[in-house]
């Protein structure tokens, strides 16, 4: 099957290549794939790589190219791209405490869909999500599909302060707050790990292609861990 793309100018020394209009898990595996091959390719020839729902950005030395010669390059080195289904990145299991004390809005997503605090729980840790990119702050990464059954409207108004760690949800996406910020998303829970460390190499412990796993633990095993209760 032939890959299809499209390559805009997004700045003097960058450029969008988009492989779709819509939000769709099946892009994960070859915005990925097109990551790998394409940072391989150009090597030191490009400043920098950056993978979003549907599109890649890729930023050039404006000295080494211009616009139609990177698009030319571009077109040659995905021409042949192998897309696996299985091109997808590691599994990483979030350790979240589900309680409103640390999730304040636990109570509104399960009147909203009237079902129990429990059912909200089964459903936001049952399913496995993909991590689409990663922005609004430092580690703060988008996770997808929340079910139907699950996905809430964000926050009319939005919170003053967010703490970190917080696992939360809008609409069909889901994330973990890294750093404490405002934020509009329903609270869930807390987790204890750290979606961005700046005294890491890595910095964040995922990364677009990734997928998720949130998983369950109790109060003891969440302060065991060094969880706070703010």
């Amino acid at each position: 099957m032939k890959l299809e793309f499209h390559i805009e100018h997004a700045g003097p020394d960058a450029v969008l290549i988009r492989f779709g209009d819509q939000l769709n898990t099946d892009l994960v595996p070859i915005i990925r794939a097109a990551t790998k091959r394409l940072q391989k390719e150009f090597q030191e020839e490009i400043r920098g790589l950056v993978p979003s729902y549907t599109t890649l950005m890729l930023c050039y030395d404006p000295r080494k190219n211009d616009f139609p010669s990177i698009q030319h390059k571009i077109q040659q080195h995905l021409a042949n791209l192998n897309i696996s289904p299985t091109e997808m990145g590691k599994l990483v299991e979030i350790p979240v405490w589900y309680h409103p004390e640390v999730g304040p809005d636990l109570q509104h997503v399960a009147e909203y869909h009237q079902i129990s605090i429990d059912d909200v729980i089964h459903r936001h840790s049952e399913t496995i999500y993909q991590i689409f990119a990663i922005g609004f702050a430092p580690g703060f990464a988008y996770m997808g599909n929340v079910s139907d059954q699950l996905a809430t409207p964000r926050l009319k108004t939005p919170r003053p302060h967010v703490a970190a760690g917080s696992v939360a949800i809008a609409d069909q996406q889901t994330a973990v707050y890294p750093i404490s910020t405002p934020g509009g998303w329903n609270i869930l829970g807390r987790t204890t790990m750290k979606m961005f460390d700046r005294n890491s190499p890595k910095l964040c412990p995922v990364r677009p292609g990734d997928r998720v796993k949130f998983v369950s633990v109790s109060k003891a095993e969440f302060l065991l861990a060094g969880g706070q209760i703010e």
